[in-house]
């Protein structure tokens, strides 16, 4: 009887705490989902960018003749090194 007495002050309160728990529980995984969503987001930007990146140098290339890329290249093993 006792113990039923005490369990009828007491459970409100440990009703209260599961909910708490609860939804700090679901507000920590809605950021996680958050989190995610914007990495992929940033991963994506920054894989268009290289992609425009490659694409510009590809045509630039493609525009070159020999003697060009040659000299691209040089300039890109020996920075210090000038014209031909």
């Amino acid at each position: 009887m006792m113990l039923k007495a005490i369990w009828g002050k007491v459970w409100p309160y440990l009703a209260a705490i599961g909910a708490a728990f609860a939804a700090v529980l679901a507000i920590r995984q809605s950021g996680k989902a958050a989190g995610r969503q914007e990495t992929r987001q940033e991963i994506n930007e920054a894989i268009s960018t290289q992609r425009s990146k490659i694409n510009e140098a590809d045509t630039h290339t493609s525009q070159m003749d020999d003697r060009d890329v040659r000299r691209e290249l040089r300039k890109w093993v020996r920075p210090d090194a000038e014209g031909d």
